[in-house]
C-alpha cells in the first residue's frame, strides 16, 4: 500500500526571505512548482503553527512539514493515433498538433487528447513530473491552435525545458491571421496578462494583478485590406497570450469568438493561429535545435482566398 512521503526542513539564515513554494520546488526537484503550490493549497504543507500560502516569506528557524501523497493510478488510457511526429529521440518528441485536439485530459474529457496518443506511442517513456493527467507535458497550445509542441520523455528533459521556458530562451514563432491592417509593419506588446475580473474563464490585459507578458509581431502580408497575415514571437508564454495581446491592439484573431467577434466566419472552427517554429537547447547534448511545422491546409486556403 502506498503511503505519504514526509519531509522536514529547517530554514537557515541564507534561506530567509524565500517564498515557501520557491524553497520547496528547489528541494524537491522532481516536482514542478505548480504541483508544490497545489500541495500547499491542499493543506499538505505546514510551517510551525501558521497557516501557509505559496507566497509566504520564510524566516530563519522556520520548521516546515511537507506531505507528498502517493501517486494516483493512471486514469488515462493509451489510444492509437496517427501522430504527426516532427522529431523524436530518447529525451523529447515534437508533434505537429492538429486543430480540435486537446493537449491533456481535463474533467469530462479523458480520451482523444494528445496525451492519450503519446501514452500509446511512448508507453512508459514520459516524464512524470506534472502528474498522471499530464505526463511529459511541459507546455501546451490551445485546442484550436495547430503546430509544434514539445513533449518530454524523462524528468531530466522536463526540468531542462521547464527552465528554458522560465528563462524565456525557447524560440516560439506563430503565424496568425488577424482583423484589420496594422499602421506599422512590426511592433511589441508589453502588457501583463491575468484573469479577466468579469469572466474567470477568459484572460485579459491586467496591469494591477497580471503577469509580465511580451509579444513581438511583424506583418507578413496585407490581405484584402481587411485582414493581416502576421508572425508573432513569444518572449513569455502566458495563457492565451497572442489572442489577448492582439485583441488588446484591436486586431483580434480571425475565428476567435472568445476575444474577437462573436460570430465566426462560416466553415472556420476556432482562431487562425499556428505554432510554426520551436527552437530549444537539447537537454542532453546542449545543441540548439529548431523545428518547423508547415502551415495547415485550412490556413493556406484562407491565405489564397484573401489574396485574390
Amino acid at each position: 500500500m502506498n503511503e505519504y512521503q514526509i519531509y522536514y526542513y529547517t530554514i537557515t539564515e541564507d534561506q530567509e526571505g524565500m517564498r515557501l513554494d520557491q524553497f520547496l520546488a528547489g528541494e524537491l526537484s522532481g516536482h514542478s512548482r505548480s504541483y508544490i503550490q497545489k500541495l500547499i493549497k491542499d493543506g499538505q504543507v505546514s510551517v510551525g503553527d501558521r497557516k501557509v500560502k505559496p507566497a509566504m516569506k520564510l524566516a530563519a528557524d522556520d520548521e516546515i512539514l511537507l506531505r507528498v501523497p502517493p501517486l494516483k493510478e493512471l486514469e488515462v488510457l493509451p489510444e492509437k493515433m496517427d501522430l504527426d511526429i516532427l522529431y523524436e529521440d530518447e529525451d523529447v518528441i515534437l508533434i505537429n498538433k492538429p486543430k480540435d485536439m486537446v493537449v491533456h485530459p481535463c474533467p469530462g474529457r479523458y480520451s482523444g487528447t494528445l496525451v492519450n496518443g503519446l501514452l500509446y506511442h511512448c508507453a512508459d517513456n514520459l516524464s512524470g513530473i506534472n502528474g498522471v493527467l499530464r505526463p511529459g507535458i511541459v507546455h501546451r497550445i490551445d485546442k484550436d491552435t495547430t503546430g509544434v509542441i514539445i513533449v518530454c520523455k524523462n524528468d531530466l528533459a522536463h526540468r531542462s525545458l521547464a527552465d528554458q521556458l522560465k528563462e524565456h530562451s525557447i524560440t516560439r514563432r506563430y503565424n496568425a491571421i488577424v482583423y484589420h491592417n496594422f499602421s506599422e509593419e512590426e511592433g511589441t506588446v508589453d502588457a501583463p496578462i491575468g484573469r479577466n475580473p468579469n469572466d474567470r474563464k477568459k484572460m485579459a490585459v491586467e496591469y494591477k494583478k497580471g503577469k509580465h507578458a511580451v509579444t513581438h509581431y511583424r506583418v507578413l502580408d496585407h490581405l484584402n485590406r481587411q485582414y493581416n497575415h502576421i508572425e508573432c514571437r513569444l518572449e513569455t508564454g502566458r495563457t492565451h497570450q497572442i489572442r489577448v495581446h492582439m485583441a488588446y491592439l484591436k486586431h483580434p484573431l480571425l475565428g476567435d469568438t472568445v476575444y474577437g467577434p462573436a460570430k465566426a466566419m462560416p466553415g472556420l472552427t476556432g482562431q487562425c493561429l499556428h505554432a510554426r517554429v520551436l527552437g530549444f537547447i537539447h537537454p542532453r547534448t546542449g545543441e540548439y535545435l529548431e523545428f518547423e511545422a508547415p502551415l495547415p491546409d485550412y490556413f493556406c486556403r484562407l491565405l489564397e482566398r484573401f489574396e485574390k
